[in-house]
């Protein structure tokens, strides 16, 4: 049995509603789970093998980033520089990350996408979704699913759908046909999602919906990229077949607000993304005050938005959705759960992921006030320390293999 002790938190956002936020804090976890949250004063005594103390610090929950496509090969920086002199973002750029990546060994594109999850550890995220969709052959997306299965607490999303592959340009139903059988056979066992970019340039909306519906028959959850480049069915196919998530909704009506809140699906928003192609922000007030549940997550790739920060992306959400830091983190962490249906995940109270970070910061406004600056002091994951800031050699946890 492991016991861990988080004591000496100056303030402790939960997200956990009853809870809230409490002052002068401690967290007790056993074997992985919270089992105990309240005042340091109160702490069980002789709890924990382990402490951390925080020093006064604040606590918050390990972010939950859930839309990540972190496997992949080579990158598109001249592109982001084309796109600073004015040139458009079209979607079409993603071909050139298939070829990069068909092109490379299943060693180089596993020690990237670790390279970007250690990245991801040490900015506070605790648990990353991971789509295919870089493949687009059966044998190449079942490969990019194997590796993001062998990262540490990730979730697997299955994006065959993610744009035609040159060689069915001519033919598109053909490739969904693929998609839709032999692609989702070999790879719905690899993968608990199934996501599609329903978009002028990649699928319309009667194709998403047959890799959809083949991916909910095959026992996969649904999400669907939506809305991203112009307004679209994306939004309402996902409140039709009940995704759980649809993503980026930049582009969004009263109507697909509406329709969102009244089935339940998570608007998971990508400001980082938006920040990258100069595209409008999406309408994150708007959709909060219709009653939909708001994510945020990086949409890391080597496209549209090559970050793995979360607190990056909070800091956007603050200065262009303007959310306050408040509703940015619950966002980046109860909100990326919901996203993916974790229920304990996201929060910090009894039967949650004992997940957490220590802020080097007395509250978690700073996450927005001092952008770009590593204000992550540690993380705790699983109930185990797994990065420092002063960590020693023999306290590294697996922050340096995540």
């Amino acid at each position: 049995m492991s016991v861990i002790a988080v004591t000496g938190i100056g303030l402790l956002a939960t997200q956990d509603p009853e809870l809230g936020e409490l002052r002068d804090a401690a967290v007790l976890a056993v074997d992985g789970r919270v089992t105990w949250v309240g005042p340091s004063d109160a702490l069980p005594e002789g709890a924990g093998e382990e402490r951390v103390d925080a020093h006064g610090r604040c606590v918050v929950p390990g972010f939950v980033d859930s839309h990540t496509h972190l496997v992949f090969a080579g990158d598109r920086a001249e592109e982001f520089a084309a796109r600073l002199v004015g040139l458009p973002y079209a979607a079409g750029g993603i071909r050139t990350t298939v070829e990069a990546t068909r092109a490379a060994t299943a060693g180089a594109l596993e020690a990237g996408a670790r390279r970007l999850a250690a990245e991801a550890l040490a900015s506070g995220t605790t648990t990353m979704e991971v789509k295919s969709g870089y493949g687009l052959t059966v044998a190449d997306e079942r490969r990019l699913l194997e590796i993001a299965g062998r990262l540490p607490a990730t979730v697997a999303t299955f994006l065959g759908a993610h744009v035609v592959p040159d060689e069915y340009t001519d033919r598109p139903d053909d490739y969904v046909d693929l998609v839709s059988g032999p692609m989702l056979d070999a790879c719905a066992p690899l993968a608990a999602w199934c996501d599609v970019f329903c978009e002028d340039g990649a699928f319309d909306v009667a194709q998403s919906r047959a890799v959809l519906d083949a991916g909910a028959a095959r026992g996969l959850g649904l999400r669907v990229h939506a809305n991203q480049l112009a307004h679209g069915p994306g939004v309402a196919l996902a409140a039709e077949l009940g995704a759980a998530s649809a993503d980026h909704c930049t582009h969004v009506t009263d109507a697909d607000a509406a329709a969102l809140a009244d089935a339940g699906v998570v608007a998971t928003l990508l400001p980082a993304a938006e920040f990258s192609t100069r595209s409008p922000y999406a309408p994150a007030r708007r959709l909060l005050d219709a009653g939909v549940t708001v994510a945020l997550a990086t949409d890391c790739n080597p496209g549209t938005s090559y970050t793995t920060s979360l607190p990056f992306v909070i800091a956007l959400a603050c200065r262009e959705y303007r959310l306050t830091p408040a509703e940015a983190l619950r966002a980046a962490t109860a909100g990326g759960a919901a996203a993916l249906r974790m229920g304990d995940a996201g929060r910090l109270s009894p039967g949650a992921r004992a997940d957490l970070v220590v802020l080097d910061a007395p509250g978690y406004t700073h996450l927005a006030y001092r952008p770009g600056v590593p204000l992550v002091d540690a993380v705790v994951r699983g109930g185990r320390v797994v990065y420092s800031r002063r960590a020693t050699p023999d306290r590294r946890g697996d922050q340096g293999a995540p």
